[in-house]
């Protein structure tokens, strides 16, 4: 998909309703329209999404302060928010290289323009079809070092692929990194029946379906990888910070992060 692809306005886009649960302004009246209508069913997807959100900038943090993780390949990477990727781990450690991979018009444009690094690190952008790793890797590798340990982050995205394709792309993946890189993933997951309904609703209006995954589906993609403490969990629960400890709640997005040896 090339730059000057047309940004069709007209049909709701996973980015950007997450972008407008996320409370960003990044979206269209077809978005908001799609946005209400699952948020009927399910209010607490705003909860899920921020919880997704912090997921990641929790495990990113602990895979630059305390495992080493000097470069990221961030797959589906939506539309640009606070604590992208690339500032969670340049914030830790400057030289943290990071490669967002997205083929959605206007996720680049935005990432472009607003995803800068630091001047000791770097972000790169691969405009490509995540269904294609063997391409995304080959594009990736002119920016990020293979054979030094890599953080694969894949969050809110595989639910858009059914059965085995979707555990074949992410192994496509995995395969590629080097001993000591990471898996960091989440998805939504069937634990609920406002949940349920929420994804249902949403096939029902939006152009790209959203397919539901248990806990142990989830726990799939991590096969044959190490799983940190506490493995596979609500995605709140995973190492929440100590001000958030007490209060937790879980919410229907269930992820990990896992060492390749």
């Amino acid at each position: 998909m090339s730059d000057s692809a047309p940004i069709d306005t007209t049909v709701a886009h996973s980015a950007r309703v997450w972008n407008y649960w996320l409370g960003g302004k990044d979206n269209y009246p077809v978005d908001r329209e799609v946005g209400d209508y699952v948020l009927q069913a399910y209010p607490e997807m705003v909860a899920a999404a921020r919880a997704d959100r912090e997921f990641l900038i929790r495990a990113v943090t602990h895979l630059t302060a305390n495992e080493g993780i000097r470069q990221f390949l961030d797959i589906g990477t939506g539309l640009p928010t606070h604590n992208n990727t690339h500032e969670v781990a340049q914030s830790i450690a400057p030289e943290s290289r990071v490669v967002y991979v997205d083929n959605d018009p206007m996720v680049l444009a935005h990432a472009r323009a607003l995803l800068t690094s630091r001047p000791e690190g770097a972000t790169h952008y691969v405009d490509s079809d995540l269904r294609e790793p063997a391409t995304v890797l080959k594009t990736a590798g002119g920016h990020l070092d293979f054979t030094q340990p890599i953080g694969l982050t894949i969050l809110g995205t595989m639910g858009h692929f059914e059965g085995q394709q979707a555990y074949d792309i992410v192994r496509g993946y995995v395969d590629a990194l080097p001993a000591g890189s990471f898996l960091v993933m989440c998805d939504g997951t069937d634990t609920s029946e406002p949940m349920i309904e929420a994804a249902r609703r949403w096939n029902d209006t939006a152009p790209l379906p959203y397919h539901l995954r248990s806990p142990q589906e989830i726990a799939r993609f991590f096969e044959g990888l190490e799983p940190l403490e506490p493995g596979v969990v609500s995605a709140s629960l995973w190492r929440p910070s100590e001000s958030e400890v007490g209060v937790v709640r879980e919410v229907d997005q269930y992820g990990g992060v896992a060492r390749k040896n």
